[in-house]
């Protein structure tokens, strides 16, 4: 890799024999992640509705290059455009951090989450590599989820997204007061993909608790 094109990482897992059993659950059962490391843990997925927005995190693997560059910016910007509105899925906010990305999407149910989260997926790793040169898994095994069911978290879920950058500057440090993310989407900025929300939650809902 070129010098400066790495993310550096933020700072910031004497009894008896005992009869074979089989089924159930056991310590050390199933399929061992790759690499000796675990992506996000396999849980069972909240349940969805379409009436509940959700608050997306993708994590990039380690030997990507740092997605806060002009050049991977609108490689994920393109991807995010052209899979914004695809299967049942709908792309509403989006904040793109150092190696992991933020989204806020509408899903009709966890089928059409999946879906669209798989296609958002492919094209983000497919324009990565083409930038870089390389083949090879570019994204984490999963993605986390989590359902946001009432305006407060819906609020609180969009000013997180949106104010990433100034929480990580202010944790480094540095002056964050005027910070303008263009590297999120918003009104006004290059970034803001203009879908606009079906949900009730993210349409009006979350003004209840905009104080």
């Amino acid at each position: 890799m070129r010098g400066g094109e790495m993310e550096r990482r933020d700072a910031g897992n004497g009894e008896g024999e005992q009869p074979p059993r089989w089924g159930g659950r056991r310590t050390g059962a199933g399929r061992k992640p790759k690499n000796g490391r675990a992506g996000v843990q396999h849980r069972t997925r909240e349940r969805l509705t379409g009436r509940h927005p959700v608050h997306v995190t993708m994590r990039v693997r380690r030997e990507v290059w740092n997605l806060r560059s002009r050049r991977a910016y609108r490689v994920i910007e393109r991807a995010l455009s052209r899979g914004a509105e695809r299967f049942g899925m709908r792309l509403t906010h989006h904040s793109v951090q150092g190696n992991h990305l933020h989204l806020i999407v509408e899903a009709k149910d966890a089928r059409a989450l999946s879906r669209g989260m798989q296609g958002l997926s492919i094209r983000v790793a497919q324009g990565l590599n083409r930038l870089m040169k390389r083949k090879g898994k570019v994204l984490e095994d999963r993605f986390h989820a989590h359902v946001l069911r009432t305006p407060r978290e819906v609020r609180n879920a969009i000013r997180y997204v949106l104010d990433n950058a100034r929480v990580h500057a202010m944790r480094l440090g540095k002056p964050a007061a005027e910070m303008i993310d263009w590297f999120a989407s918003g009104p006004g900025l290059p970034g803001w993909l203009g879908v606009p929300p079906h949900t009730w939650l993210l349409r009006v809902g979350w003004l209840y608790h905009s104080a």
